[in-house]
């Protein structure tokens, strides 16, 4: 269950089906695929309460997927071509990896026309510029992702690069189905989700999932996974949590919403972070610990507020990241205690650290 319209859910309890936007009602969507590995695509088409079907027609009108269309050639293109004219601020455009730039765009071209190459910079500009709405899926086009990892020859950028708009980030390697097909219901029944200062919507990305996980009581404990494959907190195993905002511990993957990655006994490595992955790899190496002065707790705990400003800090997002806040959101996430009502164990707040944190960041000058 996703969202709430009027105290309705997007899937009726009792029958199961979604509940049915009117026919003449649906937006067009339009599903670009760039430079991408189509993770994002098979997710999506994985998605199961609703299923596709019953997403393809009763929420959305599914003008182009180069994943599951049959048309080909100018037939398939022509959606493209007409979109903007026909339809321009009706139509939700997805984008699904990174745009590149290198040689006009070149490097990812997705048909013809007028007997030349259509590249995908051409597409997003100009589908970009007539769209309702625009949304970049999976982390390559929200923060760039493993298709603008060094040495990035293509010259990739993401969807908000290359726009001269906003741009909501549904970031993940790959999505959640549910983050997307939640996205866009929300999109269809009330409009533009509240977003975060990345853009994301704060309904999947407001809490780190360090703050939701299952083995927080372990992390307060101090009882540490050394390496993948046990049961107990994977911090210093590698585990991003800390640094990373996502409600996959209680959304869960594997369709039936029964398992996800620290669950496997393997950490989470941070795909939803416009770090990643090269700034969140080593996967399997613990984020580094900092000394604060004044603070005796556990270390590994300071560790926590270590990581927070180790993968903000690198690759220049720490300036930015102060000014909106975001080092300061992160830590107040990472050690305050869970929302009621989620499915995690109560954990024991660090009362010290706590405090010295507080008084660290309203410091006046």
């Amino acid at each position: 269950m996703f969202y709430q319209n009027g105290g309705c859910d997007v899937v009726n309890k009792v029958t199961g089906k979604l509940l049915t936007v009117e026919k003449n009602k649906r937006p067009p969507v339009i599903w670009l695929g760039t430079n991408t590995c189509a993770g994002d695509s098979i997710s999506f088409l994985n998605s199961l309460d609703p299923g596709f079907l019953a997403i393809i027609s009763d929420l959305i009108d599914f003008r182009y997927n180069h994943f599951v269309m049959a048309a080909e050639g100018d037939m398939s293109t022509g959606v493209l071509n007409d979109a903007p004219v026909e339809r321009p601020g009706e139509y939700i455009l997805i984008v699904e990896g990174t745009v590149p730039t290198c040689a006009d765009g070149l490097y990812c071209v997705i048909g013809t026309r007028g007997g030349k190459p259509y590249t995908a910079l051409e597409a997003v500009r100009e589908l970009g510029a007539a769209a309702r709405h625009v949304v970049a899926v999976g982390t390559c086009a929200a923060f760039g992702g493993p298709y603008a990892a060094h040495p990035n020859p293509s010259e990739g950028k993401t969807v908000q690069e290359v726009l001269e708009r906003r741009v909501i980030n549904v970031p993940g390697c790959p999505v959640n189905p549910g983050w997307i097909v939640g996205t866009l219901a929300h999109l269809v029944w009330r409009g533009e989700p509240q977003l975060d200062e990345l853009n994301r919507p704060t309904l999947f990305y407001g809490e780190t999932i360090h703050n939701l996980c299952q083995r927080r009581h372990y992390f307060d404990s101090g009882i540490f996974a050394t390496r993948p494959g046990e049961q107990w907190c994977m911090y210093k195993a590698g585990c991003k949590g800390p640094v990373t905002f996502a409600d996959c511990p209680y959304r869960q993957w594997n369709g039936e919403h029964v398992n996800w990655p620290v669950k496997a006994n393997t950490p989470c490595i941070g795909c939803t972070s416009p770090e990643f992955p090269d700034h969140t790899m080593p996967f399997f190496v613990h984020l580094p610990d900092i000394h604060l002065p004044g603070v005796t707790a556990n270390a590994n705990r300071v560790g926590a507020l270590a990581g927070a400003l180790t993968a903000l800090g690198i690759g220049g997002h720490l300036a930015v990241s102060v000014l909106k806040s975001r080092v300061a959101k992160t830590v107040k996430k990472g050690f305050s205690p869970p929302r009621p009502g989620l499915d995690v164990l109560e954990t024991t707040p660090a009362g010290t650290l706590a405090s010295v944190l507080k008084k660290f960041f309203h410091k006046k000058p």
